[in-house]
């Protein structure tokens, strides 16, 4: 299942029936909210096509924040439909909502989030370990061509995802010069490689390096034992050496797993990051 949400390698091997329940109930609800591919592009780096999604403000008078969401084809819908709540309730200002994805999903040809998303390669996960020509895409591709179309604030870039994307999005954050400054990343699957994910952060933070960034994290209290377990060491991790001008704030909502939890953590995150 190398394009798929396998539970196993999510973080989550005990996967029964009313996970699986959750998990449809959660797609068929967030896909009430989901909005139509705007447009495509393809990577320069990978000749990969990928689909685009826009949930924007009907009328725009200033420059607008913008959040890339990874997962676009399964994950967009819960982000437009907290993103939308949140903006009613005058808890989140305006911003530009756009989801990365592959016009396939999970388990569909096609999708590539296996590779795009994973810093480093695995030998059972073949092809993966392509995090940084993807970055690459979004930054040197996917910005420039936002800007062309829509007025964007330069000094405001946010990243999220949940799951697998989170991890890209903590790999995002650990550079020596991060293109995006507002993370969102819910329950990141911290476990890929050996955590070398958090290893590379460690390396990072020994050099005590400025990260002038604000990173929301999350998990759901029902998600399995490793995941809340791996978000817990990154916690302690950036506690005991802190990134200068990083700002860093961490969630756990009860009685939400791996799966339900999508709707509170974008609602959540996306509040903290941009109120």
């Amino acid at each position: 299942m190398a394009n798929g949400w396998n539970p196993q390698s999510h973080g989550n091997p005990a996967a029964g029936k009313s996970r699986a329940r959750n998990r449809q109930t959660a797609d068929l609800r967030h896909a009430r909210a989901m909005p139509a591919p705007a447009f495509t592009l393809r990577s320069p780096g990978t000749d990969t096509p990928y689909t685009v999604y826009i949930e924007a403000p009907a009328t725009v008078s200033a420059p607008l924040p913008a959040v890339l969401f990874m997962d676009g084809d399964d994950q967009f819908g819960a982000a437009v439909e907290a993103y939308r709540a949140g903006f009613s309730a005058a808890e989140i200002a305006p911003l530009l909502l756009v989801g990365i994805g592959y016009g396939a999903s999970y388990t569909r040809p096609g999708n590539r989030r296996i590779r795009d998303y994973t810093p480093t390669p695995l030998a059972t996960e073949a092809g993966s370990g392509g995090a940084d020509a993807f970055l690459s895409f979004l930054t040197d591709t996917v910005w420039p061509e936002l800007r062309q179309r829509y007025p964007l604030r330069e000094d405001v870039r946010g990243l999220a995802g949940h799951s697998l994307g989170s991890l890209l999005v903590m790999h995002a954050l650990f550079q020596r010069t991060p293109f995006f400054n507002r993370m969102l990343a819910s329950a990141p699957s911290l476990w890929w490689d050996d955590r070398s994910v958090l290893c590379a952060g460690q390396r990072l933070q020994r050099t005590g390096q400025p990260l002038p960034a604000k990173l929301f994290l999350s998990v759901g209290e029902d998600d399995t034992e490793s995941m809340r377990g791996d978000l817990d060491l990154l916690e302690q991790q950036l506690a005991a050496l802190p990134f200068p001008k990083l700002e860093v704030t961490m969630r756990r909502f009860p009685e939400r797993d791996h799966y339900n939890v999508l709707p509170d953590a974008f609602r959540a995150g996306l509040q903290w990051l941009f109120a």
